[in-house]
């Protein structure tokens, strides 16, 4: 979340922040961090809901897979744990791997390794972070939501442009 101190469109109230205006950025990337869609709404607004926008975002579209050994898997915090998410997620071909909100489902999933670990969530912490790194996006100074989604998406192609030439 951000603070939006002028923002109009796509901004609510921080709960984390003393009701100061805020803007929430849902992110989807791949395993090695990579950003391939990005949503923005009011920091109000429950991130459940912004995963229809942020998956309709994707530019690229997954390819269907006919075996089951190379399924898309979706890792997401507890904060998308509910009936509905896994009905979309399964729906558009992923396959659901969203940590239980409930303490002792936690408890008994950190006992449970699946696939040799954990659920690999912290790769979009980290890419939130790299991007924070642009300091037009740690404050929106933008009116129009519009603007604000243009310079976070032109961060991401500057993040992706690093990352390719970084491997060469």
């Amino acid at each position: 979340m951000t603070k939006t101190p002028l923002g109009r469109d796509a901004t609510g109230k921080n709960p984390t922040d003393r009701a100061k205006s805020g803007t929430k950025r849902s992110m989807l990337t791949d395993g090695a961090g990579i950003p391939l869609s990005v949503a923005i709404e009011g920091a109000n607004r429950r991130d459940a809901k912004l995963l229809v926008a942020t998956l309709e975002g994707l530019m690229v579209a997954h390819p269907a897979w006919e075996e089951e050994d190379e399924q898309q898997n979706m890792c997401l915090d507890a904060a998308y744990d509910s009936e509905p998410v896994r009905e979309e997620l399964k729906e558009r071909g992923y396959v659901p791997h969203i940590r239980p909100a409930d303490k002792k489902e936690r408890e008994r999933e950190g006992a449970v390794h699946r696939h040799g670990g954990r659920a690999r969530r912290w790769v979009v912490e980290r890419t939130h972070s790299w991007l924070n790194r642009s300091r037009r996006l740690l404050v929106r100074w933008e009116k129009k939501a519009e603007n604000y989604l243009a310079f976070i998406q032109l961060a991401c192609a500057q993040l992706i442009f690093f990352k390719i030439t970084a491997s060469e």
